[in-house]
């Protein structure tokens, strides 16, 4: 009775079919376990291109913010130059005869009094050079505020650096003024304009009269 069990048992074991089942088994396990590494590696390398995607993305996204202020940067330079060489022609005097008549005119304007005029010109610059007057202005209070706007108004481009009260009668107010304008450095050359003194510098004279003007107080120039 037990050798016929075992017997069938070694027949099984022998038997192809058997072996084949076996064989499937295995196969289908080691399957399983590649399909799972597989699918573990992917995932793995799945979040690593997204994370390196996105790291491209941020990179791309400040290289554009860093780049923005650059791009149309040849057309907003012209257009800077094409104003300054509008703001030269519109408001840079051409000459100093120009400056001393435009003073004169709003003077006559305002209805204000200057005396003891005096004009002088910086050091050269590499475009424009900066000429100053100071000027005694008297006048009533209105008349001075009148010439000052037009001052600051005024096509010419003049710059008001400095006011201080001298003297107060009656209704009159009297000033002394300094402002600046500025030529291109060949046509200060070509004023005579003596230049203007440094603080602290006694040697610089104070009261010269500019070339083809008269003082009207004897000392000091004005306007042409």
């Amino acid at each position: 009775m037990s050798i016929r069990p075992a017997s069938a048992w070694r027949e099984r074991l022998t038997s192809p079919l058997t072996w084949h089942y076996a064989g499937f088994i295995v196969l289908l396990s080691l399957v399983i376990v590649l399909g799972v590494r597989f699918g573990l590696d992917w995932a793995a390398t799945s979040t690593s291109h997204s994370d390196a995607l996105i790291g491209k993305q941020f990179e791309l996204k400040a290289l554009d913010l860093e780049t923005a202020p650059l791009r149309g940067l040849d057309t907003r330079v012209e257009q800077s130059r094409n104003q300054v060489r509008e703001f030269y022609l519109r408001r840079v005097p051409p000459n100093y005869s120009s400056i001393a008549t435009r003073i004169g005119e709003l003077q006559v304007a305002a209805g204000v009094r200057l005396t003891r005029v005096q004009y002088s010109q910086g050091v050269p610059g590499a475009d424009l050079t900066e000429i100053s007057m100071e000027a005694g202005i008297s006048g009533s209070y209105p008349q001075i505020m009148r010439f000052v706007n037009a001052l600051e108004r005024d096509k010419t481009f003049f710059v008001i650096r400095a006011m201080s009260l001298t003297g107060q009668q009656g209704g009159l107010v009297n000033l002394r003024l300094r402002v600046s304008t500025w030529l291109r450095p060949e046509d200060a050359a070509a004023s005579g304009l003596p230049p203007t003194p440094t603080p602290g510098d006694e040697t610089a004279p104070s009261d010269s009269v500019a070339p083809g003007n008269t003082s009207a107080n004897g000392s000091g120039k004005e306007g042409e």
